[in-house]
């Protein structure tokens, strides 16, 4: 199969993304095409079980899929996962499974030090990020020590402290208390990156996206549409 052409003006472009958990069964994402470009914020929208997440982790590279992808230029494959996610920062549903270290700083500068930035640097830039989620008081906790929203904002910040060129966040206004969800919408508007957010919140999908697109059954519904035409009958069609 041909290489998807990189487009320099898309930090996304996807051709034909199929996954398939089990060979008998319907995959769970199925020929999707779209492309993003820089700046556009893209919420992933749809029922549960219709494919939002497996499409994330797809495009993470922590699934296998068919098709062809290309991020920020890179052609997603398994020799070049490396330098695809040099590009791209992910927030799982479950922030415990990007937490990882017994400090908070030093898990929001992880990103950081994989690039090769000194650990002063990082731990600085990681103490900016922190700050500007409203969380810089956490900094020397464990993970063990914070409520669930707390985890899911300083997985935040490690998502976002390298300033990739795509963000690719699952549900992550999902734990946030109305303070932390107003600070991360107005941080995500303010942001130069590529967004695909999977999110149920159709209010901050309104309030953070330039467009959307409806998964059903692991089928993309139609081309990414402006956020403006986002309501809550899409979902009621699905039923």
């Amino acid at each position: 199969m041909d290489e998807l052409t990189p487009s320099p003006e898309a930090v996304l472009q996807l051709e034909g993304v199929t996954v398939r958990y089990d060979a008998a069964e319907r995959p769970a994402v199925d020929d999707v095409t779209l492309s993003l470009q820089r700046g556009e914020r893209l919420a992933l929208v749809g029922l549960n079980g219709s494919g939002k997440s497996t499409l994330l982790l797809a495009l993470a590279g922590l699934v296998p899929f068919a098709g062809r992808a290309v991020v920020a230029g890179v052609p997603l494959a398994r020799r070049t996962l490396s330098a695809v996610r040099s590009k791209l920062g992910f927030l799982f549903s479950t922030p415990d499974d990007q937490l990882l270290f017994p400090r908070v700083l030093d898990d929001v500068g992880f990103a950081l030090r994989e690039r090769g930035v000194a650990r002063d640097e990082a731990e600085a830039r990681a103490r900016q990020m922190l700050e500007r989620l409203g969380i810089a008081d956490l900094d020397e906790l464990g993970p063990h020590r914070l409520s669930q929203g707390q985890r899911v904002r300083v997985a935040l910040a490690g998502a976002m402290v390298a300033e990739p060129d795509l963000l690719l966040l699952d549900e992550p206004s999902g734990s946030l208390d109305p303070v932390g969800r107003t600070r991360l919408a107005e941080i995500l508007t303010c942001s130069e990156a590529g967004m695909v957010i999977a999110t149920h919140d159709l209010s901050f999908a309104r309030e953070v996206c330039t467009c959307f697109a409806l998964l059903r059954r692991g089928v993309l519904a139609s081309e990414p549409r402006p956020i403006e035409g986002l309501d809550e009958r899409l979902f009621r069609e699905q039923d």
